[in-house]
């Protein structure tokens, strides 16, 4: 599951890179850090599903509120929702 989750990152990071704005490339470098994050926990927790991932970064979210300016953190959110739409498909 954890690879699933991984490789839905390399590619959308990758499309990012080519054809992204300079905030697609902010947001997705944020969001980058924080879902390694989650990863990892991940890894070490018997439930790996995409409800679990979603919970953990609802957590990372929260914290991005507290760290980003409200533009910055709403392209991060929306970042978030379209890395979770690559997950899901």
């Amino acid at each position: 599951m954890l690879e699933k989750y991984e490789q839905a990152l390399e590619h959308w990071l990758a499309d990012i890179v080519a054809n992204g704005d300079d905030d697609a490339l902010f947001a997705s470098g944020y969001l980058q850090g924080h879902f390694a994050v989650v990863l990892a926990e991940l890894e070490a927790e018997s439930e790996q599903g995409t409800e679990a991932l979603a919970i953990k970064m609802q957590h990372c979210l929260k914290q991005a509120a507290k760290e980003l300016e409200d533009p910055d953190y709403r392209l991060v959110e929306h970042a978030w929702l379209e890395l979770q739409r690559r997950i899901d498909d």
